[in-house]
């Protein structure tokens, strides 16, 4: 299995980073329907070329060799599959929530997955369920889903539950990564 090969002061200085561009304070549901103080930003962490690219260019680091295809879901993870791409040279698959009713008609648009090896991106996994139903629907479709990739694991389940859908959760940091930290102004 890949480990993190992002030294731990790269680690820490990541998290600032992202922390300076994407943590929100407050009340925010989760989709796992937990309730949190605190939250990043996804949308604020892409939105800035600089910060995606050291992100990914990290990320490719971990991505297994037997991978063939990245896949995101739409909206969330696109800006994300398609700039590991650039640092992998591998292709990349976009998922929908659902088919388009029109043009091509397809839950995954991009490549072909059949018979493919296919990594699962997100951003942040807390419980693991968007993970595991992006996986689904892979599996469906004839794809292999093995391991599941994101920037941050927030070490509530999502490590456990994925392991248990037979996926292996990699992750560029992980929420402990982040303690001590608070955003520079």
């Amino acid at each position: 299995m890949k480990t993190n090969l992002v030294q731990k002061d790269h680690r820490r200085s990541l998290a600032q980073m992202i922390m300076n561009k994407a943590f929100l304070s407050g009340q925010f549901k989760l989709r796992s329907g937990r309730v949190s103080n605190l939250y990043i930003d996804k949308y604020a962490v892409f939105s800035h070329p600089q910060l995606l690219d050291t992100i990914t260019r990290y990320m490719a680091s971990l991505v297994p060799p037997s991978v063939q295809i990245i896949a995101g879901r739409e909206m969330g993870t696109i800006p994300l599959s398609i700039m590991l791409s650039q640092h992998t040279g591998l292709e990349c698959a976009f998922i929908r929530k659902e088919a388009k009713k029109y043009g091509t008609q397809r839950v995954v648009e991009g490549v072909d997955i059949k018979g493919k090896n296919v990594l699962v991106l997100e951003n942040i996994a807390t419980s693991g369920g968007e993970v595991m139903t992006t996986t689904r629907k892979l599996r469906a479709l004839g794809a292999v889903v093995t391991h599941a990739l994101v920037v941050v694991d927030q070490e509530e389940g999502g490590l456990e539950l994925t392991g248990i859908g037979g996926v292996s959760l990699l992750s560029l940091l992980k929420k402990s990564d982040f303690d001590g930290l608070s955003p520079e102004k």
